[in-house]
């Protein structure tokens, strides 16, 4: 029984018709989040200063970061204080980036720097 359920089970998820896109399961955050083909992969490592923690201002930030359209993942290194971000750089910018770091909290915490990419073929 179990054994013709994981059958039909997959053969359902496998016959899907083509798509350009993969669907992951967070197991840290339970969220689930689609993440497309990249057509111009970057990535870009920013400054951050003004956090004062790893599980407010950092995960804060990484986790505002992780959920903008063309974000592939984003890591922020509270002890370093940098956020490396891999995105899709024709859906989204550095300047996006930025944007979201400092916006996040009131708007003033928190202030971007030294912005670096890195052009990935």
């Amino acid at each position: 029984m179990i054994l013709s359920v994981a059958v039909v089970a997959f053969a359902f998820t496998s016959c899907k018709n083509a798509d350009s896109s993969v669907v992951l399961n967070d197991k840290e955050t339970s969220t689930t989040k689609e993440i497309a083909v990249v057509t111009k992969p970057e990535t870009a490592s920013i400054g951050i200063e003004g956090m004062t923690c790893a599980m407010g201002c950092a995960k804060t930030i990484e986790e505002k970061l992780a959920k903008m359209d063309g974000v592939q993942d984003a890591k922020v290194d509270f002890e370093a204080k940098i956020a490396t971000v891999h995105f899709d750089a024709d859906k989204i910018g550095t300047k996006d980036l930025v944007k979201t770091i400092e916006s996040a909290a009131d708007g003033k915490t928190y202030k971007a720097s030294s912005v670096k990419t890195d052009k990935q073929s």
